[in-house]
């Protein structure tokens, strides 16, 4: 007897992945604009080339405030006026800031614009996985989110193209149309059901406080965050400074930024989509994510042993640190399943850009064990450990969400 087929999605819900994953592939073309044109920008608005770095981080750490701020923002609109008014305004407001970003003339205002477009790329990938993860069945909750990050990643490759064959103002140009135009796909999107239902009722939604009390769920909440922070260590960190990395390993040729953050990025799509498919046949997330962070760590070893060898070694380092990165889409998910229908649009918001404003205080870590001398390499080693570590209290204390019914909400 033939099995029954799975049921066919409906023609909306099939458009919300799409638009979910092209919305993604723009914020991440955005997102990394920065990271790709960081050299020949500041070069180009009159920075020493002996502060580069420390300008560049500067200006990290200011996108990275506005990650953070802007994941608060979006998150409690997410759960109070909906997830589609968090989509419309994210990037609305991401897209200006990236056209404007082309016009700037000093390095404040390229600081200061990078918050905004912070602020609104904040807002992106939270709203899509949630609006994902409630209209699509349970069964193929994770495989949905995983093709928007499988896609979406690959703005990442798109954008290394683009700041490697145009005028650095231009990418900017490009990124802020990009959003625009995405804005006309947007209107065939429905809203949650579920959100909907509970906008009904009287219960409090997007109430921040809620995160906090009682200790169990605020515990709940800093677990989800713990997961995510080796993700942003290996591009904040290792990808964008390789040049000064493949210095310090002695290579003869200097990695070129771009390139890896190219090929990591096709690396983080294959990851992304295998994720996905692995959380399926596990049939479980955090087995999956073990997996992943074990991956990592060996990645992380390698970048710092077989990295030194030649640069195409280093290269392959990168391309393996990418793959073994592609749980991001995942982790969001985890995020989303482990918290009800009035506080799920504020923890998948909040989560991941409270990741990628750890980047700040993983700057600063950083920045502050080079200045105690223990050099390039031994500094980063040290905050990979420290990183890593937390990663692994989270995923410990998680409760295994696979399959789980998404129709509750959270108590007042």
């Amino acid at each position: 007897m033939r099995p029954a087929s799975a049921p066919t999605l409906p023609r909306q819900t099939v458009l919300l992945v799409l638009v979910a994953a092209l919305g993604y592939f723009v914020d991440v073309y955005d997102l990394l604009l920065f990271s790709l044109l960081r050299a020949p920008s500041l070069a180009a608005l009159g920075v020493a080339p002996a502060d580069l770095l420390s300008q560049g981080l500067r200006i990290l750490n200011w996108q990275a405030a506005g990650l953070l701020l802007g994941g608060i923002l979006w998150g409690v609109l997410g759960d109070k006026r909906g997830r589609l008014s968090v989509l419309f305004g994210s990037i609305l407001l991401y897209s200006l800031a990236n056209l404007l970003n082309g016009l700037v003339q000093t390095v404040d205002q390229y600081a200061v614009l990078r918050f905004v477009a912070g602020l609104g790329l904040a807002g992106e990938l939270g709203a899509g996985v949630t609006l994902v993860a409630e209209l699509l069945p349970r069964e193929r909750r994770g495989l949905g989110t995983s093709i928007v990050a499988g896609v979406g990643v690959l703005g990442g490759v798109f954008g290394t193209w683009v700041a490697g064959s145009s005028d650095w103002r231009h990418a900017y140009f490009l990124g802020g149309g990009l959003g625009l135009a995405l804005l006309g796909l947007r209107l065939g999107v429905a809203e949650s059901r579920l959100f909907e239902r509970a906008a009904s009722g009287d219960g409090p939604r997007g109430d921040l406080a809620m995160l906090l009390r009682p200790v169990s769920r605020l515990l709940r909440y800093l677990r989800v965050i713990a997961i995510g922070l080796p993700l942003w260590y290996l591009i904040g960190i290792l990808i964008t400074f390789c040049p000064e990395f493949g210095r310090a390993f002695g290579l003869e040729q200097a990695p070129n930024a771009g390139f890896a953050v190219s090929i990591y990025y096709a690396g983080l799509a294959v990851g992304d989509l295998s994720s996905g498919l692995v959380s399926q046949w596990l049939r479980s997330r955090r087995r999956a994510i073990a997996l992943f962070l074990c991956c990592q760590a060996l990645g992380v070893g390698l970048y710092f042993s077989l990295g030194r060898v030649s640069l195409d070694a280093f290269y392959a380092c990168c391309v393996f640190l990418g793959v073994a990165g592609g749980y991001w889409a995942l982790f969001v998910t985890v995020g989303a399943e482990q918290f009800g229908t009035n506080l799920r649009a504020t923890v998948a918001t909040t989560a991941p850009n409270m990741v990628r404003g750890a980047l700040m205080p993983m700057t600063l870590a950083f920045n502050g064990f080079r200045s105690g001398g223990l050099g390039l390499p031994a500094s980063a080693l040290l905050l990979g450990a420290m990183v890593f570590g937390i990663a692994v209290w989270g995923l410990s204390g998680t409760e295994e969400s696979y399959g789980k019914d998404l129709d509750y909400l959270e108590a007042g």
